[in-house]
């Protein structure tokens, strides 16, 4: 990569892209790099770094609602929300220490456009949704240099199209998003997750569908298999077990009368326990952020896994890594894995070197549906493999329209999705 243009507001970003326009020269959209790793590799002379872009322009409480600029980083959104006991409810997932071994400790890496622009969304996208869903306005460049925006600062608007389901999960291939407003909501009272122990994966998923169905408003569903649970390291949870964690938020009284209700109706599938305050908030920011998997500073210097995230209806999870591991044989034990979304989602590492296992990985979702993307792995190995679900023509062909309509030039991000795109 070679020049790096950092403007420091929406009419410089507006120059530099026109000029690229101009010049029919393609440019890396970064926030603040956090996730520069994540889709295809871009072959670019020229980046456009946005982490200038920088601040809370408004914040109103009250109204739920907050608008920054797109490269003010996560940890002074999370900061300014936590001072109004608020947060935002996608539980947006912070890839710093799976991509790169970046800290959480130093507090939450890469901006809020980032995580936008990624569709980022936590262990509570079963109940709240996606990041896409708590979007509510935006500003940007497109492709051809123009500012525009879309949207406005509550849910129910009629400013326009829904651009913001666009650009949320486009990976900064269609604009150069330079202002956010998002929906914000207040912050639960208390946290607490109902444990069960010994669950092999089929079973687990039984239990954590009867309690999504059940009447006690659970907000999260888990399952780790015991190498993963001995890795979260609490004396809370047995040696050698699998866990199956399922939280519960709100109102101190309830959440105290929901999860012995839950433990009632579950005694009877495991031995069950509870996790309360720091140590529940310490798991699920363990599994959200797929510490399974982090990078270390050893992990730096070798050769280390490739990370999958497969999505799928939760009822199939279990059935899927059954499959998988037939289609692996001999290799199925390097495969290391865990269940979030109650089931609907499947963190998955596997050794890199082997392209043929990983080809698997995508050939064993056929029977099942759902897709997988290739989070983690080598520049190489993301060049021959594709990362996003390769689509359907018809889906293919309207994705590729949609691409031209905001950047006709082809000259953001290009390829980092889909070849060609």
């Amino acid at each position: 990569m070679g020049d790096r243009f950092k403007p420091d507001s929406i009419e410089q970003v507006g120059e530099i892209v026109s000029w690229a326009a101009a010049e029919n020269t393609p440019i890396e959209v970064l926030g603040r790099g956090s996730k520069a790793v994540l889709g295809r590799p871009t072959q670019t002379e020229y980046s456009l770094d946005l982490s200038a872009l920088t601040g809370i322009t408004l914040y109103e409480p009250d109204e739920l609602v907050l608008s920054a600029k797109a490269g003010t980083p996560m940890a002074e959104i999370e900061a300014a929300l936590a001072e109004q006991n608020q947060y935002l409810a996608f539980e947006p997932a912070d890839y710093g220490p799976l991509l790169s071994g970046l800290a959480r400790e130093r507090g939450p890496s890469g901006s809020l456009g980032g995580v936008v622009s990624c569709n980022l969304a936590g262990p509570r996208r079963i109940k709240s949704g996606a990041a896409r869903d708590h979007f509510l306005g935006l500003k940007g460049i497109s492709g051809r240099g123009e500012i525009f925006q879309a949207g406005g600062r509550v849910v129910k608007n009629v400013t326009g199209y829904d651009l913001m389901k666009l650009h949320a999960g486009a990976y900064g291939t269609l604009s150069a998003l330079t202002d956010v407003t998002v929906k914000v909501l207040p912050a639960p009272e208390k946290t607490r997750s109902v444990l069960l122990f010994g669950l092999d994966d089929a079973q687990a998923v039984i239990a954590m569908t009867q309690a999504m169905g059940s009447s006690h408003e659970v907000s999260a569903a888990a399952h780790l298999p015991a190498a993963v649970a001995q890795d979260f390291g609490s004396s809370h949870f047995p040696d050698a077990q699998s866990v199956t964690a399922i939280r519960v938020e709100g109102p101190g009284p309830s959440v105290k009368h929901r999860c012995a209700a839950l433990r009632k109706e579950l005694s009877g599938q495991a031995e069950t326990e509870e996790l309360h305050s720091h140590n529940s908030l310490s798991l699920w920011a363990f599994i959200r952020d797929v510490i399974p998997f982090a990078l270390t500073d050893q992990d730096l210097s070798i050769e280390r896994d490739a990370v999958w995230r497969i999505s799928l209806p939760p009822a199939r999870g279990a059935d899927y890594i059954t499959c998988l591991k037939t289609s692996l044989g001999e290799h199925a034990a390097s495969v290391k894995y865990f269940f979030d979304w109650s089931g609907g989602l499947i963190w998955l590492a596997l050794p890199e070197q082997d392209e043929a296992r990983h080809e698997a990985v995508r050939n064993a979702l056929a029977p099942f549906g759902g897709h997988a993307t290739l989070i983690r792995a080598s520049a190489d190995l993301r060049n021959r493999i594709a990362v996003f679900q390769p689509l359907d023509l018809g889906i293919a062909a309207l994705s590729s329209r949609v691409k031209k309509s905001f950047d006709p030039h082809g000259i953001m991000n290009p390829g980092r999705m889909y070849a060609g795109v």
